[in-house]
């Protein structure tokens, strides 16, 4: 069993992700991404703005990839996103 870190992507992660999305073959998603390493490479990368996946296909990343996406849910940003209702005026 390998160690998985799952973090928000860092400026120093530039050339890795790249590598990771031409391996993918798609472009890297744009906005805040997190990742995952496994034994410290990198091996998926998930935009939780667009839902984009950038992983590995050399790789099983299924599991990793929906890890990605229970951290991304249970961010204070994504969840405070789906609590904030619209404030309507009071009625007298």
């Amino acid at each position: 069993m390998s160690d998985i870190t799952i973090r928000s992507a860092r400026p120093a992660d530039a050339l890795a992700l790249g590598r990771l999305a031409a391996l993918d073959s798609q472009r890297l998603p744009a906005g805040d991404l997190l990742v995952a390493e496994v034994c410290g490479e990198l091996v998926a990368a998930y935009a939780p703005a667009s839902e984009r996946v950038v992983a590995d296909p050399f790789r099983f990343t299924a599991t990793i990839v929906d890890l990605l996406r229970v951290r991304a849910a249970g961010t204070p940003a994504t969840h405070r996103a789906h609590r904030e209702l619209p404030t309507l005026p009071r009625l007298a």
